[in-house]
């Protein structure tokens, strides 16, 4: 029998295998590149957008009308000032003292169209004007078991001072806390609302573009201390609640202190 010659090895397919394979790896390496590129520019665009939109806030913030906080502030800081010395931490004036000079950084980062910074000292005065509050009704209270000298028309007039200073303190929240802050609110980038008022319900034309304003916050704040609840106004966000009781925990504080002289309790 004939042997056969022994077959060559087929280095023709071989080489075909070998060249698809690098030829494989070639196009996974470009289409990791082309992911990688494709990445890189998203974040870019992120980027520029999100420094485009602070830029358009900052030039926003100095052209936010920032007079009603301003008053609300100087007449939470009188309020105080006008109560017993026994219900202040240190002298009367001082927090109107403080007050008026966190106003006047305020003013000064506003005028630099510097809004993360402008936001950040207005919370800061929010802030420390209901610390001083809270500081106040918790004096009051104690006064009145244990300052029995303390007649009823000084109580009466201590409380209501704190009363009216409670709305204005929290209309300060409101109005700086709901989507984002005011500046947001007047480009028409807000965050997530926080209070939903009737006017955005509506379908009208009218309400289609409207925007709450200060008067709003107040009105929602006047509600909260005398019918311990918003009424017409849905709160929905979980720091606007927790706002919302604390300024409703402060009125009912200062009505007991009311009620409880009334019923010569203490």
């Amino acid at each position: 029998m004939e042997q056969k010659p022994p077959s060559k090895p087929n280095r023709s397919g071989e080489q075909r295998d070998r060249a698809g394979g690098v030829n494989g790896q070639h196009q996974s390496v470009q289409l990791g590149d082309e992911s990688v590129s494709q990445s890189h520019n998203f974040v870019e665009t992120v980027e520029h957008e999100l420094h485009d939109e602070l830029i358009e806030l900052e030039n926003v913030a100095r052209r936010v009308r920032r007079w009603p906080f301003t008053l609300a502030v100087l007449f939470v800081g009188a309020l105080i000032a006008a109560l017993s010395e026994n219900l202040t931490v240190g002298p009367r004036w001082s927090v109107l003292f403080v007050a008026a000079a966190l106003l006047v950084v305020l003013y000064a980062t506003a005028a630099q169209e510097s809004e993360v910074w402008t936001r950040r000292i207005a919370l800061l005065i929010t802030a420390f004007m209901t610390l001083a509050l809270m500081t106040s009704t918790v004096f009051l209270i104690g006064a009145l078991f244990h300052n029995t000298a303390q007649s009823a028309v000084t109580l009466f007039r201590n409380a209501i001072l704190l009363w009216s200073a409670n709305i204005l303190v929290f209309s300060v929240w409101y109005w700086e806390v709901d989507q984002g802050g005011p500046a947001r609110r007047h480009h028409h980038r807000p965050e997530g609302s926080d209070f939903l008022f009737p006017q955005n319900t509506m379908q009208t034309r009218s309400a289609k573009n409207w925007q709450p304003t200060f008067v709003d916050y107040l009105f929602l704040a006047f509600n909260t201390s005398t019918a311990f609840s918003p009424t017409d106004t849905l709160v929905l966000s979980k720091r606007a609640k927790v706002l919302m009781m604390t300024q409703a925990s402060i009125s009912l504080a200062v009505v007991a202190v009311l009620a409880a002289r009334a019923i010569n309790i203490a």
